[in-house]
């Protein structure tokens, strides 16, 4: 198809355009483009294409900083610029509170963005695969073998078992490069296997790197150990980061010899440091371990907890109930101004470092409770810990269980704030509670610069 219009920006990070009727999806480009396109799935009611010729840049696009911006899918609007991203942001939020939620809503307030775009990011994972993703050019280069084909990086979109070698991520900060780098030459030069995913076999698994705004840096390692030779490898391994990174204060490593990289249910040990590092908020201190669930963008995460906060408008006389709290950021971020503070989440781990977080605060007035939300919080917790004031949730991508929403209706708090990361299922439960509650504020904020996600705050009040 040539000579085509791109119109708007969908979803998945991908932008849109219309040919004869037809909705087409195409990765890379930006609203103002005109371009030729390679149509590479057809359906009955759309297409996906990729841009193969461009006849006119928008005014709208910039240039990408990263080298790899075009293969990996981390980064997909790295091309828009941060202005447009935003603008677009906002609309997502508006389209689905209205065509989902279908309710009645005040004036969308403008989104918060980030003030950092790049290496705003305190969490990464990265891959090893002895399955190199092979870029296009790499494929058709006749001059060049590629012999190498270990990696270590992310994983491709629709390609479970491909890892795209990365060489400088511009989430995180250049220590996180700079380790990640050195672990794969290391690995490399020492022949080690790197994992086979389809085998399930292959010393090397993956690696996480957190920092914090303590100035503390987090690395785990998952490898898949079989003998004492590889046990040996790799403990030397871990030493070598030890003695080339002495910045790291958690260096951690886990024996995972399950069929995926997930390490819940998987013991942590630790090799040098401690087991956790810290966060710090409004001179807060928040332990966060290696399976705690915490924002990853440090910075914003203040400012989206700060409007959660204002959004509660507690007087000090509140019971509040802080639905999905992880590792209790939000539930002792405002329980200065709480009566007490209710906290419920699924991973006990997680709700471990919220005492934690409680205890080492000199907070008194919270309390945490671990498992299913949906199990616990029901008719008989309610009256047996007493009706909220306020809720405060914040649920994962796939919002909140029916039951959860039918218990909150019983409950009936004067005033919910509802923490979305995901503006579709968060209106299909606006929908639910309609019923009892108006939204009466919205603020949308920004905690992903050059990705499609975003998040929103809503407040909801009882109706009289």
């Amino acid at each position: 198809m040539e000579n085509v219009n791109i119109t708007a920006v969908a979803a998945e990070g991908k932008a849109l355009a219309r040919v004869d009727d037809k909705v087409v999806f195409v990765p890379f480009v930006v609203p103002g483009d005109v371009v030729d396109l390679q149509v590479k799935k057809k359906k009955h009611s759309f297409m996906e294409a990729v841009a193969i010729k461009f006849h006119e840049f928008s005014k709208d696009r910039t240039t990408p900083l990263c080298q790899h911006f075009g293969v990996c899918g981390g980064c997909k609007w790295q091309c828009l610029k941060y202005e447009e991203q935003l603008r677009w942001k906002q609309q997502q939020i508006v389209d689905n509170l209205t065509r989902i939620g279908k309710i009645e809503l005040p004036e969308i307030t403008p989104i918060l963005g980030s003030e950092q775009q790049y290496a705003y990011r305190n969490k990464l994972e990265f891959g090893f695969s002895n399955r190199r993703w092979m870029t296009e050019s790499e494929i058709q280069d006749g001059e060049n073998i590629i012999t190498e084909r270990n990696a270590l990086g992310f994983h491709i979109t629709g390609a479970f078992d491909k890892i795209l070698d990365i060489e400088k991520c511009w989430l995180m900060d250049d220590i996180t490069n700079d380790i990640r780098n050195d672990i794969r030459n290391y690995a490399i030069e020492h022949n080690l296997t790197f994992y086979d995913l389809r085998q399930n076999a292959g010393l090397m698994r993956s690696m996480m790197v957190r920092n914090s705004n303590t100035g503390e840096l987090m690395v785990l390692i998952q490898f898949r150990i079989e003998n004492n030779d590889e046990r040996q490898e790799a403990m030397s391994l871990m030493q070598h980061v030890a003695d080339k990174f002495p910045a790291i204060t958690s260096l951690l490593y886990v024996d995972n010899h399950k069929c995926n990289d997930t390490f819940g249910d998987q013991e942590i040990i630790c090799f040098k440091g401690t087991d956790h590092i810290f966060e710090e908020m409004e001179g807060l201190k928040f332990k966060v371990g290696p399976k705690s669930f915490y924002q990853t963008n440090t910075e914003q995460a203040y400012n989206l907890y700060k409007v959660a906060r204002e959004f509660a408008e507690l007087t000090g006389d509140e019971l509040v109930y802080d639905l999905y709290t992880g590792t209790g950021t939000i539930a002792n971020f405002v329980s200065r101004k709480a009566r007490q503070v209710i906290g419920i989440e699924y991973v006990p781990e997680a709700i471990e470092d919220a005492k934690v977080n409680s205890q080492i605060n000199h907070i008194d007035n919270t309390l945490f409770f671990a498992g299913d939300m949906k199990d616990i919080l029901n008719k008989d917790f309610i009256q047996q810990y007493g009706r909220p004031d306020v809720i405060i949730t914040d649920p994962p991508r796939a919002g909140m269980h029916q039951d959860v929403i039918d218990t909150i209706l019983f409950a009936e708090p004067k005033r919910i704030v509802y923490v979305s990361c995901n503006p579709a299922t968060q209106a299909r439960d606006l929908q639910l509670l309609d019923v009892k509650y108006r939204v009466t504020k919205v603020q949308p904020v920004d905690m992903f610069p050059h990705t499609q996600h975003v998040e929103n705050v809503v407040q909801l009040e009882i109706k009289d």
